[in-house]
């Protein structure tokens, strides 16, 4: 359902003479975007002439200062606040667990009101996971774009996890507005006091990576739209060279993605040759190679500041020889790329192994030595299950755990 839509329902439940709309009722407008905060003002009567000026009143409140209420919103009349309370809400998604590693290391299940697109018995919308990894000098959060996955992954713990709905880009974007909330990322909030975030001269979430549960591609629209929201200089202010959007390979949309958002890309690779990655990663059986690689030499913008990632999962005895190596270095010359070397995350039930270190050193080498910057990707929050390929909302056992303190 569009933000058109729910507005016109929302409307329909007021104009059935309702005391008034229930908190559940009402259409949270964190995540939205200026043309649908604009929709907002519109349906609340504002004159054309001022829509302008009230969504970028609205859009600082919401993705600069973080307000959690209109009323703090002074610069906007008190009759108008009140409208847009009546209307609309502030809700952000409910934390329904948040676990934090050893290494510092944040996961959060987030449940996100209903709509119409939860068919789910129990009543409740849809839950998703996210993650945040901080390091000295930054702090990066893995968002989601999808309830599950469609991709089937074999190596992937998230593509066991079957494809439920697209996200909003509302819904993506309000789990950097929780994040930075639960950091103290905000104007007025105070972090946590574990001192395992970046150092105070750097903002606690400053990097943004679609590298959660999904593919972001298969929901184009609202990725796109969701970059926007993100890297708009007046709200959350971050850089579209901080943002990266992962794929596997959804080849006819990335010339879209590099000219209609502009994000650093990444690609999930894995394997250099067709019969490997068609088991690892599927999709290549309906865009090879080729094709892939094809699409990545013509991304816009793509230079030598503007890097494609290449990522690529060590499995052992599987993918990790000095032979592939040298083939990733074939297949990836003349494109501006970094090859991360993924350690596998191992989880319930998977057929893989992690390759050696040894192995992993000496591949890193042959592609470092042909001159590619090739780290080594430490494992974070494995203890957790927030690694690479590890996400998947294992709610009925969160609930479980939920009822059990609530009831002790």
């Amino acid at each position: 359902m569009t933000f058109q839509d729910e507005l016109a329902v929302t409307l329909a439940l007021e104009d059935n003479s309702l005391p008034a709309l229930a908190e559940a009722e009402k259409i949270s407008l964190v995540g939205s975007t200026r043309a649908e905060l604009g929709a907002a003002f519109l349906s609340l009567g504002v004159p054309e002439r001022e829509i302008k000026m009230r969504t970028a009143q609205l859009w600082h409140w919401l993705y600069f200062q973080g307000a959690t209420s209109f009323d703090v919103m002074l610069n906007i009349g008190k009759g108008l606040r009140g409208r847009l309370a009546e209307t609309f809400s502030l809700t952000r998604p409910e934390v329904i667990a948040e676990q934090v590693s050893q290494d510092g290391t944040r996961k959060w299940l987030l449940r996100f009101p209903p709509t119409s697109a939860d068919a789910n018995p129990g009543g409740h919308g849809a839950e998703v996971e996210c993650v945040y990894i901080p390091e000295s000098d930054r702090g990066t959060l893995c968002v989601s774009s999808q309830v599950g996955c469609t991709l089937t992954c074999s190596f992937c713990h998230t593509g066991t996890q079957k494809l439920v709905r697209n996200l909003s880009t509302r819904e993506i974007v309000a789990q950097i507005i929780v994040a930075r909330e639960r950091l103290g990322d905000f104007p007025g909030l105070t972090p946590p006091t574990d001192g395992l975030l970046p150092g105070a001269e750097n903002r606690a979430v400053s990097n943004i990576v679609f590298m959660g549960m999904g593919e972001p591609l298969y929901n184009f629209d609202a990725v796109r739209d969701a970059v926007g929201v993100l890297s708009d200089g007046d709200g959350l202010g971050i850089s579209k060279r901080r943002i990266t959007v992962s794929t596997a390979g959804v080849v006819p949309q990335i010339a879209r993605l590099g000219a209609e958002a502009s994000p650093m890309l990444a690609i999930s690779l894995h394997a250099v040759r067709d019969d490997l990655r068609d088991k690892l990663v599927p999709l290549n059986k309906k865009y090879p190679l080729k094709d892939l690689l094809d699409a990545c030499r013509d991304y816009p913008g793509l230079s030598n500041a503007r890097r494609i990632t290449f990522e690529y999962v060590m499995l052992k005895g599987v993918n990790d020889s000095a032979a592939e190596a040298r083939e990733l270095v074939r297949l990836l010359k003349g494109i501006p790329a970094k090859i991360n070397l993924i350690p596998f995350n191992p989880w319930p039930g998977a057929a893989y192994e992690c390759s050696d270190w040894e192995r992993i050193e000496a591949f890193s080498d042959i592609v470092f030595n042909a001159g590619y910057a090739s780290p080594v990707r430490t494992p974070r929050g494995r203890d957790i299950l927030a690694a690479c390929g590890q996400l998947k909302s294992e709610t009925e056992k969160l609930r479980a755990r939920a009822r059990m303190v609530a009831e002790g």
